[in-house]
């Protein structure tokens, strides 16, 4: 068998002697199955090799990036440009730009994006109508008097003199029908207990 990228060859044919379903075929003979382990034990170990070298060529690169001072945020912005470049160059970018300008230039687009703007117009203008009436309202609230600040009630009369004016005995009055009321009725009320307390 001849091994891609390696000089060499195998009197095995691969074609023929793949597995199927991770199951050896029956038709490989012993000395066929070690040749095979033997070719995987080799190509594995090429491949641990081309690993160290990827890996100290990739630390070769960052020592040359280092020096010349471009630091790891310059390679991503490279990497990032280099990528949009080739999203860019892609087909199916370029399918898909023409798409969207086939969609921009069509009918039912025009119509959509007038009726948008009409309605952004519309709703601009409403807004606008509204913050005139709440300014309107608010200057007409300022413009109102404000309500006179409450007065103090101040004490012109002395507590005896009130007890001899017409108000306090009035207030008296009903007080005791409502007491009488409550006395008739066979109840002793926190009221009267309380006005008993103040009369002795």
């Amino acid at each position: 068998m001849n091994r891609p990228g390696v000089g060499g060859t195998s009197s095995i044919s691969l074609s023929s002697s793949m597995p199927v379903n991770g199951c050896p075929p029956t038709d490989l003979t012993e000395e066929d199955i070690d040749n095979l382990r033997f070719e995987l034990a080799k190509m594995e170990e090429e491949i641990q090799t081309l690993r160290q070298l990827v890996l100290a060529k990739e630390k070769y690169a960052a020592d040359i990036r280092r020096q010349l001072g471009l630091g790891p945020l310059s390679s991503l912005k490279q990497n990032l440009s280099k990528g949009w470049q080739e999203v860019q160059t892609s087909s199916p970018y370029l399918t898909a730009s023409a798409t969207m300008d086939d969609i921009s230039n069509s009918n039912v687009y025009v119509r959509t994006k007038e009726g948008l703007s009409h309605a952004g117009i519309v709703t601009s203008s409403a807004l606008s109508n509204l913050g005139v009436v709440i300014t309107r309202r608010l200057a007409e609230m300022r413009a109102l008097p404000l309500p006179s600040p409450p007065r103090t009630l101040s004490h012109t009369m002395s507590v005896p003199s009130m007890r001899h004016s017409s108000t306090f005995k009035s207030f008296e009055e009903m007080v005791g029908s409502v007491k009488e009321k409550m006395t008739n009725h066979g109840e002793t009320s926190g009221f009267e207990r309380r006005s008993a307390r103040y009369n002795t």
